[in-house]
């Protein structure tokens, strides 16, 4: 069976990179089945992941990283979420944030240096945690329902945060708040280990066990002025093409289930067939359409990289091209996956094989941001002229 990331590792440094992602994407496929159960993330996965250095190569080699571009960073977290969507999903938003931080430059020069160093040194992990039970997802433009009250040189920040994916790992929390005495809206570094911070064992959804993603709480958590490390941008915001890690999460995901399916079909042959299945003029139909739409969604996605990082002139233009591979390679990787499940038939339903699990954890990828609906009426309101 042809491997599909043939076509996508392009030279020596991709090779050595994407070896890095092959390794920790098979130790997450060893404990998939206990991380799905459990709704926990493998301490054994981390540890790998932290072995091979991978938290700190989106970094400047000047700060102890590989310089990713965006090519490769959806390159490795696509083979991961072959191994385990929830594993990629997970470490993406750390690799993704420590992107932004570096390319936007919106913490102080002070700020980002530290933490920095103990990605570097220590391959410490970081996100944000923004989702709250009221608000819903930040990008439909709630207001925190978490405080941060100033008194003298400290604030006094209080909230339950929802989503928190890897929230019992993380070794630091970028927390969204309201600051009252800026009326604004502002996101404070949070050690793990600050009095008043708790992780509520919450998560148990369907599909994406794996990541973990507890509720974090905040009990009057008493912090430096200075752990404010920004502040809401006014203005349009600015196209983020690391968030294109959530399509090539889920797309991994299909990548498996394609694997899978094919690997079924030519090993299954019931007692009415004298060949298996994957002889039969409709499973082979089912195994063509997923390849083509893999090869659409693929070409798409990784063009887009590319043009992201040869072009950085045009990325402030690129919104509506990042928006609308999220909205495309979702939606394929679902696609994908059903066909899959229609390949296995009856089996596909079984939990002694993977399909229903790739089922469950495709579906996740619609409720990632930005949502279809918000994509198609952002494309609508271009095509006429808003």
């Amino acid at each position: 069976m042809k491997d599909i990331f043939d076509n996508w590792v392009k030279n020596d440094r991709q090779k050595r990179l994407f070896d890095k992602a092959k390794r920790i994407s098979e130790e997450a496929k060893s404990h998939v089945k206990e991380t799905d159960r459990d709704a926990q993330f493998s301490p054994h996965t981390l540890k790998v992941i932290k072995q091979e250095k991978y938290p700190s190569l989106s970094l400047a080699p000047s700060s102890g990283g590989e310089d990713l571009s965006l090519y490769e960073f959806l390159l490795l977290q696509e083979k991961i979420a072959e191994g385990d969507g929830a594993v990629a999903l997970s470490i993406g938003w750390h690799q993704g944030i420590l992107m932004e931080l570096n390319d936007e430059q919106i913490w102080s020069k002070k700020q980002f240096a530290r933490l920095a160093k103990e990605v570097s040194e220590e391959q410490k992990i970081v996100n944000r945690a923004a989702s709250e039970p009221a608000t819903g997802s930040p990008t439909r433009g709630g207001i925190p329902e978490t405080t941060a009250t100033r008194n003298g040189n400290t604030y006094i920040v209080s909230g339950r945060k929802t989503f928190t994916s890897l929230a019992e790992h993380l070794d630091y929390y970028i927390v969204s708040a309201y600051v009252e005495d800026l009326d604004q809206v502002g996101w404070f570094l949070i050690d793990r280990h600050h009095p008043g911070v708790s992780v509520d064992k919450t998560w148990d959804t369907m599909g994406m066990r794996g990541t973990a993603s507890d509720d974090l709480v905040l009990d009057q958590v008493e912090l430096d002025v200075e752990d404010l490390v920004e502040t809401k941008a006014e203005g349009k915001p600015v196209p983020k093409g690391w968030l294109l890690h959530i399509p090539a999460c889920y797309l991994g995901i299909a990548v498996a289930a394609r694997n899978d399916a094919v690997e079924f079909a030519q090993s299954f042959q019931p007692n009415s067939l004298d060949t298996p299945i994957s002889e039969t003029a409709h499973i082979q139909d089912k195994i063509g359409e997923m390849e083509w739409k893999l090869i659409q969604a693929h070409s798409f996605m990784y063009a887009t990289a590319r043009k992201w990082d040869e072009e950085p002139g045009y990325r402030k233009n690129m919104g509506a091209e990042l928006a609308t591979v999220k909205l495309a390679v979702t939606n394929a990787a679902n696609e994908v996956v059903d066909l899959a499940m229609r390949i296995a038939g009856g089996r596909g339903l079984s939990r002694k094989y993977s399909f229903e699990k790739y089922y469950r954890d495709v579906r996740a990828g619609l409720h990632n941001p930005p949502m279809d609906d918000a994509v198609l009426r952002m494309l609508a309101g271009r095509a006429l002229g808003d």
